[in-house]
């Protein structure tokens, strides 16, 4: 369960929960909480992790809360409260910079919103599992330490999708990168390898076995391997690499199987490869 004040930073602790596997609702009416939780117990390993922001705005659960929880413990229901807080004067300027109104003083001061949010969560907080105070953290950092706790996956926060397609038909139009291969020779003109595809040994040996392919290898793997920590570090959850060349069943193909087994390698699991013109 996520609570905490408005504007400590509760929204982005549920996008991050979300990326890593979780199922978030949002201000979940709480009389629906018990039927959630059967609907997990019903419904197998697809909802075993859920994350529910809870706050003021249910002004319902906080009378109740401690039966709410009892009953979850009664399903034998794993659970853990994190609560998000900030420094008064944090949450002031967050406030101004985003214009918003406090739930709790529409027609009133920040402050009183919050001082008054503060009071009535007082007793939630004392008995949260975990506490953060995000006042001199930035999004990022409060991604990474919601990562860091909740993530099942330390060693692959990247979903990674390569692409090999042909330029004729156009480029992918998910791609975050895109690298063009026409300049690698080309087993189209080999008389025995015109009509197979880059999924087969002969072609892959012949790509792989030119100069040019082994340099021009050596260089992306050094970029993907500068680049990819880094797009981690920055929150980035899903990277789309297109390789194209002419038709898109010969070399982009054999060299997406290659950076493929390469990334592999480098401890990123669960890479997937698209061949879009060979319709797998």
């Amino acid at each position: 369960m996520i609570t905490g004040l408005s504007g400590s930073g509760k929204s982005t602790a549920a996008k991050t929960l979300e990326d890593i596997g979780y199922f978030c609702v949002d201000n979940l009416p709480v009389d629906l909480v018990p039927k959630l939780i059967e609907l997990v117990e019903a419904g197998g390993s697809e909802l075993s992790r859920l994350a529910l922001v809870i706050d003021l705005r249910q002004r319902k659960f906080f009378p109740k809360y401690t039966a709410i929880l009892n009953s979850l413990e009664l399903h034998d229901t794993s659970f853990e409260i994190l609560f998000l807080d900030a420094r008064d004067e944090v949450l002031i300027r967050r406030y101004s910079e985003t214009r918003r109104q406090h739930p709790l003083a529409p027609s009133g001061s920040v402050i009183d919103g919050i001082t008054r949010e503060r009071e009535e969560l007082q007793e939630i907080k004392r008995i949260a599992d975990r506490v953060i105070n995000t006042s001199d953290i930035t999004v990022h950092q409060l991604r990474d330490e919601i990562r860091k706790i909740y993530s099942q996956f330390q060693a692959d926060r990247l979903k990674i999708v390569i692409n090999s397609f042909g330029f004729g038909k156009g480029l992918p139009l998910e791609s975050d990168m895109v690298f063009d291969v026409r300049f690698l020779p080309n087993p189209y003109f080999v008389e025995t390898l015109k009509s197979r595809i880059g999924l087969d040994d002969e072609v892959r040996d012949w790509v792989l076995s030119k100069d040019t392919t082994a340099r021009f290898l050596k260089k992306l793997e050094e970029m993907l391997e500068f680049l990819l920590p880094l797009y981690i570090s920055e929150g980035k959850q899903y990277f789309t690499l297109s390789i194209g060349c002419t038709g898109g069943r010969h070399r982009s193909v054999v060299v997406s199987e290659y950076i493929a087994n390469k990334l592999a390698r480098m401890g990123y699991s669960g890479v997937q490869v698209k061949h879009r013109e060979l319709g797998i």
